[in-house]
């Protein structure tokens, strides 16, 4: 199979197991979003939508959560992890979204990333779902994936996410994220993976891969 050939058996695949593909953060709206992606780092997603009607009941907006002190905002999410950084972003954040952006998201990659706690696949997630924007942001499961698919060397998720965007086709992107991160927890996930259900690894794996996954099976 050539590398074009492995690219549409994936997205094939992907579109049969996933015609309609759910967001994985619940969200009403660009804002709510942006704060619920950020509380996902290092976190699960079910966690974070577990936390977010509290945090959201008391603030759902920027101006309702400058409100809130950075001690509240941290007693609330504190579930999540990493609470006392997340804290001050969500704080920090809303008053730049205030001051700078008159309350509102900017659907511009440079201005999300400016603001605090909010990194590149931070800022991505949020064109790509609240905006629309063509983004492949690179979450654990993307990056395991893209490797265990010889798409990607797997040295980091820079390289992951240029090798995803120049591989798929870039009206594709927005659904595929997200088709991909559903299959990696249920098809492919990094413990008690199953190769036998995994039929995408199976087909075009790297054979390593494969490899280690036998030999493993076997001790």
């Amino acid at each position: 199979m050539t590398k074009k050939d492995k690219v549409h058996f994936v997205i094939n695949t992907l579109n049969k197991l996933y015609p309609e593909i759910p967001i994985p953060l619940d969200h009403k709206d660009p804002y709510t979003l942006l704060i619920a992606v950020l509380l996902s780092a290092q976190s699960t997603d079910v966690r974070v939508n577990q936390i977010t009607p509290l945090l959201f009941e008391q603030a759902d907006n920027p101006y309702d959560m400058v409100k809130l002190t950075v001690e509240d905002i941290r007693d609330i999410i504190k579930p999540v992890g990493l609470s006392p950084m997340k804290s001050k972003g969500i704080h920090g954040l809303s008053k730049i979204l205030i001051d700078k952006h008159n309350g509102e998201v900017p659907a511009d990659f440079e201005a999300l990333e400016a603001l605090p706690a909010v990194g590149h696949k931070t800022a991505s997630v949020v064109m790509s779902q609240a905006f629309g924007v063509p983004a492949f942001p690179v979450d654990t499961h993307i990056h395991r994936l893209m490797f265990r698919w010889n798409l990607s060397s797997g040295k980091n998720v820079v390289q992951t996410e240029k090798d995803a965007k120049r591989l798929f086709p870039k009206d594709l992107w927005n659904d595929l994220h997200l088709q991909i991160i559903w299959y990696g927890r249920e098809y492919s996930p990094a413990r008690g993976w199953n190769l036998d259900k995994d039929i995408i690894t199976k087909k075009i794996g790297r054979q390593s891969v494969i490899n280690d996954y036998y030999k493993t099976k076997k001790s």
